[in-house]
């Protein structure tokens, strides 16, 4: 059991700039190393409650170009650790960006199934506003039942992106 406390907080407009700024920092190294830089998870979608934490897919062409982009990351403090399980997307940790809002940041090839899956779930819920009203609802209840154990707090939320998943799989948007 984790006993990490699980804040959900109701939707920031700051969290856009938040996510600029780290974006306007990566780019310094990245600048046509990269395709795009996204911001996803939570955070990314107008009104959502969340944790305040800015997620974040830095979309490569594809697994030849990592190990450029890992040692532009390396220069500004990033230090890579694998893919934590997942499968096309390489996980990174810093130190020392108090500057910044606190955020992971992921490197993906624009064909992996995982940065499919993040965009996807973001862009549907950017479309549906009563699916926002209502994963809102679930991760404070989420938060509130488990403050202490982030693990039951991502097995509470769970079968909303499940749903969600199923349904973009289907077609219906």
């Amino acid at each position: 059991m984790s006993t990490k406390h699980v804040v959900v907080l109701p939707y920031d407009e700051a969290w856009k700039k938040d996510f600029e700024d780290i974006k306007a920092e990566l780019m310094q190294v990245l600048e046509g190393l990269v395709l795009s830089v996204e911001h996803v998870g939570s955070t990314s979608v107008p009104g959502l409650a969340a944790k305040p934490v800015i997620d974040i897919d830095i979309v490569i062409e594809d697994q030849g170009c990592f190990d450029k982009v890992k040692t532009a990351l390396e220069t500004i403090g990033y230090h890579h650790e694998g893919n934590l399980g997942i499968p096309g997307r390489e996980a990174f940790k810093y130190y020392g960006k108090d500057h910044l809002r606190k955020h992971h940041l992921y490197v993906c090839s624009k064909d992996a199934a995982e940065l499919k899956r993040h965009i996807s779930f973001r862009d549907y819920l950017r479309a549906h506003p009563e699916a926002v009203e209502e994963y809102g609802r679930i991760k404070i209840e989420g938060a509130e039942l488990y403050p202490y154990n982030i693990d039951r707090y991502i097995e509470h939320k769970s079968p909303f992106i499940e749903g969600i998943y199923q349904l973009i799989s289907s077609g219906v948007h």
